[in-house]
């Protein structure tokens, strides 16, 4: 390179990719989101063609449960099972490491097995509040219609790796994976802490609708923090720590928060709805061969781990076990 020649710069602001082209150029739409996630931990798709008509049916199902009364709402919690299913109420959760909890409270909605299946020793079962009829089709279906999608973006990130296409299908099919619906109350002027304080997710990736009111943020690498600013409708996705280790950090797992929001925003609550897709509970997750090479060394040699085992851990540094 010469001295009149500059290093290009790294983008500054996350990219989206659209779903349209999954189909019309998966080689193109693979090497788009990878490219995203392996520069921030994160991507943005837009046309993910979920059923419109059912997420805002499942929000306005959770927004009628969240205005409940605490009594009401309370008989959902299930202390001493780390959130897995029904309501974890305000003030429970908080990042890895903080001082103060999350001003948040949500309900978690899982898989539903059949009576026999030996995964029912990892997942509860789900529990449905009386109160807001239509929750359970609408929420289920929002999560069914969530976890397939996910198995799509699964086979893009596989083609990225240069994995055959269809490498994660039998890892996550009955996967421990998790729709949260989530409620940031209005915030008070002295508030001690934040939305959800800087912290990594635990699972595989992370599908988010609802990030359009504004707070979310990621942490760069220098250590300053880039607002997530996706158009409507479209759907943010971010690595978790399963995924980060499998790939040997190849795919980051970045750190994130959601600030509280400005001054003239804090009597607004906010509403968000991630899913949490995991591997199976009894998959190994252990590096990718193809993930270590001399200038990346194995940093998990010796170390496989389940994905039950490591979500236990993990549980129990955020609180929730």
């Amino acid at each position: 390179m010469s001295s009149t020649e500059t290093q290009p710069i790294a983008p500054r602001a996350i990219t989206p990719v659209s779903m349209t082209r999954y189909d019309a150029d998966f080689q193109g739409f693979s090497d788009a989101l990878g490219a995203s996630f392996a520069r921030f931990g994160f991507a943005v798709v837009a046309d993910h063609g979920l059923d419109e008509a059912r997420i805002a049916a499942a929000l306005d199902d959770a927004k009628a449960f969240f205005a409940l009364p605490e009594e009401v709402k309370r008989q959902y919690h299930q202390p001493g099972t780390g959130g897995a299913r029904g309501l974890t109420p305000f003030g429970v959760e908080a990042a890895k490491g903080a001082a103060t909890v999350d001003l948040k409270e949500f309900w978690h909605v899982g898989r539903e097995l059949p009576q026999d299946h030996p995964y029912r020793q990892f997942m509860r079962d789900n529990v449905w509040p009386n109160e807001t009829p239509g929750f359970k089709a609408h929420v289920y279906g929002m999560y069914e219609d969530l976890d397939a999608l996910g198995r799509k973006i699964l086979r893009a990130i596989a083609r990225y790796l240069g994995l055959d296409d269809g490498y994660f299908d039998d890892k996550v099919e009955m996967g421990n994976s998790v729709l949260r619906l989530l409620h940031y109350p209005p915030v008070p002027a002295d508030a001690p802490g934040v939305r959800a304080g800087a912290h990594e997710d635990i699972n595989v990736i992370t599908l988010l609708l609802g990030a359009e009111e504004a707070g979310l943020q990621l942490k760069e690498k220098d250590g300053s923090w880039l607002d997530i600013a996706p158009p409507p409708g479209a759907l943010v996705i971010n690595i978790g720590d399963m995924l980060q280790r499998l790939t040997n950090h190849v795919l980051p797992s970045t750190t994130h928060r959601v600030v509280n929001p400005a001054p003239e925003r804090r009597g607004f609550a906010r509403y968000s709805t991630p899913f949490f897709l995991h591997f199976n509970p009894d998959f190994p997750i252990e590096t990718l061969a193809s993930a270590v090479t001399p200038d990346n060394p194995d940093r998990y040699a010796g170390k496989t781990i389940t994905a039950e085992a490591y979500l236990t851990e993990r549980l129990r540094e955020i609180r929730l076990l």
